[in-house]
């Protein structure tokens, strides 16, 4: 059988129980054109149980293939680390570091499967070892929402504010996934969440882009820190009003002036939300002329964004179109003649 073939026979689990126990290590240790080995493919696919015990070793299971992965990183990706032997769950086997810098820690941390691991090996080296875009584990783990598999002791600000290469701090990336909420209350200060990447992001805007402004705390939001802007001239609040999260703010931040908060394109959080169809979002009462008839650097205003997306019907009364035929009370009072 040819190498291609045995690999899909092991992908496929297809032998039959001789045809498993006739696999030895050169068979097994034949490489494709990644370099993956026949053990990287049985740890993939939950396959390492077919094998005879004898053949996981070390020696098979820490194999390198072009790209630097071992089988267990294979094993991260399948989520079969229950098919490893223990004695080869330790620290320096789940720290070897692909090419690109992932440790097996990473890959389980990405594909959902890093409680298989012992936490024991969660040590500050292991931390802190980056990939080749700069992110730490917890970046990782802030990725795929497997923060609360952390010990307390490594969500704390020390931690958490460690940037990847483009100044993304492990908040930003929570915020950006929808797992601010596995951050320990107590990290999620006004400070902290206005920590910003090297483009100017906070960590509000990145929960805001992504939708996920409800997982900010409320008191940590202001006037200030809504209109913090990125290099590009985006706010929290103009996000706010383009996402549909309006609603989200407390009552009592939203005003007039803030409304009329201007980026660089001239557009203020209200020809955001006209165009995008969330003038509802915006209590009626702040729903001025002042607001409305705000012209952005074109000269468009709200009120014309809102009535040529086909948005009129979330104006006030006294800003729609009146139907055709319909006269005005003063011109109606002009043809009788008053």
């Amino acid at each position: 059988m040819d190498t291609p073939a045995l690999f899909a026979a092991i992908r496929e689990g297809s032998f039959d129980p001789d045809g498993w126990r006739a696999l030895d290590r050169p068979a097994l240790a034949a490489r494709n054109e990644s370099g993956n080995s026949g053990f990287h493919v049985a740890a993939r696919y939950g396959r390492l149980r077919e094998l005879k015990p004898a053949l996981l070793v070390a020696e098979n299971l820490l194999l390198r293939n072009d790209s630097g992965y071992t089988p267990l990183h294979h094993a991260a990706i399948g989520g079969h680390f229950d098919q490893v032997p223990p004695p080869l769950l330790t620290a320096a086997n789940l720290g070897l570091r692909s090419n690109s810098g992932y440790t097996v820690y990473h890959v389980a941390a990405a594909h959902g499967c890093l409680g298989q691991l012992p936490a024991a090996g969660l040590t500050p080296e292991v931390l802190v070892a980056r990939t080749a875009l700069g992110n730490t584990l917890l970046h990782e783990a802030a990725e795929n929402g497997a923060l609360d598999r952390f010990p307390p002791e490594f969500l704390t600000p020390k931690w958490l504010l460690i940037p990847n290469a483009g100044g993304e701090t492990v908040l930003h990336v929570a915020a950006l996934n929808g797992f601010l909420r596995q951050i320990p209350p107590e990290c999620l200060t006004p400070d902290l969440l206005s920590r910003l990447t090297k483009a100017g992001e906070s960590v509000i805007l990145s929960a805001t882009l992504a939708r996920h402004l409800d997982q900010v705390p409320a008191e940590s939001l202001s006037p200030d820190r809504l209109l913090q802007a990125t290099s590009a001239g985006l706010t929290p609040l103009h996000a706010a009003a383009e996402t549909g999260q309006l609603d989200r703010l407390p009552r009592d931040l939203l005003t007039v002036e803030l409304l009329l908060a201007r980026n660089p394109h001239g557009d203020t959080p209200a020809h955001s939300a006209a165009y995008h169809g969330h003038l509802d979002q915006i209590p009626p009462d702040l729903l001025t002329h002042e607001v409305l008839h705000a012209r952005n650097h074109e000269g468009v205003t709200p009120l014309r964004h809102a009535l040529r997306r086909g948005f009129a019907g979330q104006l006030p009364d006294a800003f729609r179109p009146k139907p055709v035929g319909t006269i005005p009370p003063f011109a109606e009072a002009d043809a009788a003649g008053s």
